[in-house]
């Protein structure tokens, strides 16, 4: 026995890992952008409907708008919406009927020319803060060379704009785009270049993928901005460029900072810069007011004091603990001579005490040592006496002694 949603969850198990990878053509019917931001569309053909879905972060990639009635190409995998227990296209990517093989020699060319290294980040270069001379590679009559003279006019009038004319659309326009970014590194024309051209279908904008172009950029000395078309289309020169732009007018913007803003900054930094120096100054000369040649030399005799108390307490603290030194020492040495005295031989004699030794000068501690007849020299305090053993008393030992002995 299976539930619903058990026997669901088999059947998108056994959909998702038969069909991974497809490519499906159909025309669009249904399209519909959800709050969210998700694109729900259907694919039709004659006998069969397929429902699909494309997800926001990959309909940013789209160069075209989806509509009811066009016949597309859609990438992407099969999977089932629980919910509502139908299969549906999870595309990745989509593109108009015809353009799927353009897109894929484009992909196949951004594949190899980046195992190159010719988009590595690293290869990016900064762009100048104030460019002199600004190279503008385009049309020399479209709408987007208009759009960057103007933004470059009210952003820094003082830079030069070099108008480097170029086809810009059709087979002699590759060329051509090519040879003027060599020409403006060759004779170094300006400081920065922007390359680009308006919107247009993925068609017109394939001069801008081109190989040649491509290497030209990533071999140009001069920092390039991408500009080609609008916010949603992309060429191959975006990859190389060391910057891409989402549409001439944002190049434009890019190419060189706000002058009219800088000398604002400029001026607002200056008057705050002045401001703080004056009330610096006022601050100097109110402290210089109130220190007058007497407060000066009250505050230097107070100073004077305190320096000389200091001077008293320390010479009375080292007085003290010399004093406390030397008592100390003092009370060592005498110690020390009770010590030396008590342990003087002479002075324990003197209490009665003798030092008793045999005949060959063995000092006798024990009764134990001696025979009846054994010859003695006792030493006084005060003179000293030969003696004859007549009689032996031996000590008393208790029994702990006794074991101690006898072990």
């Amino acid at each position: 026995m299976l539930s619903v949603s058990e026997l669901t969850a088999r059947i998108r198990d056994d959909l998702e890992s038969a069909f991974p990878d497809v490519l499906v053509e159909g025309e669009l019917s249904n399209c519909k952008t959800a709050a969210s931001g998700h694109f729900y569309f259907s694919l039709k053909d004659s006998d069969a409907v397929l429902l699909g879905v494309m997800f926001r972060r990959d309909l940013l990639g789209l160069t075209f708008q989806p509509k009811d009635g066009m016949k597309v190409r859609a990438r992407g995998s099969i999977s089932v919406y629980a919910a509502r227990g139908q299969y549906q296209l999870i595309a990745r990517l989509m593109v108009k009927a015809g353009q799927g093989d353009i897109l894929a020699e484009l992909e196949e060319r951004k594949r190899r020319l980046a195992a190159e290294g010719l988009f590595d980040t690293s290869r990016k270069r900064p762009l100048p803060f104030f460019p002199q001379r600004i190279g503008v590679v385009t049309s020399p009559t479209g709408a987007a060379v208009r759009d960057i003279i103007r933004v470059l006019h009210r952003r820094n009038p003082k830079a030069h704009i070099i108008i480097l004319p170029t086809l810009v659309q059709g087979n002699e326009s590759t060329a051509c785009i090519a040879a003027r970014i060599r020409q403006a590194n060759q004779w170094k024309l300006a400081d920065v270049l922007i390359v680009g051209r308006g919107g247009g279908s993925l068609e017109d904008l394939l001069p801008f993928s081109d190989e040649e172009v491509v290497r030209a950029i990533a071999a140009s000395e001069i920092p390039v901005i991408s500009a080609v078309g609008h916010e949603t289309d992309w060429s191959l020169s975006d990859f190389a460029a060391d910057v891409r732009a989402p549409t001439p007018s944002a190049a434009a913007e890019m190419a060189c900072a706000d002058l009219g803003l800088v000398e604002r900054e400029i001026s607002q930094f200056s008057m705050l810069m002045v401001e703080n120096m004056r009330r610096a100054l006022s601050g100097i000369r109110e402290r210089l007011a109130r220190n007058s040649p007497r407060f000066l030399g009250q505050q230097l005799e107070q100073r004077v004091f305190i320096a000389s108390q200091r001077f008293d307490l320390a010479a009375e603290t080292m007085r003290r603990a010399m004093n406390d030194r030397l008592v100390q020492q003092r009370h060592r040495l005498e110690l020390a001579t009770m010590a030396l005295h008590l342990a003087d031989p002479s002075a324990i004699l003197s209490r009665g005490y003798s030092i008793v030794r045999t005949a060959n000068g063995a000092l006798v501690r024990s009764s134990d040592q001696l025979a009846r007849g054994t010859h003695l020299h006792i030493t006084f305090a005060e003179g000293a006496a030969e003696a004859s053993v007549t009689a032996i008393e031996k000590a008393f030992k208790s029994d702990s002694q006794k074991k101690g002995a006898s072990s």
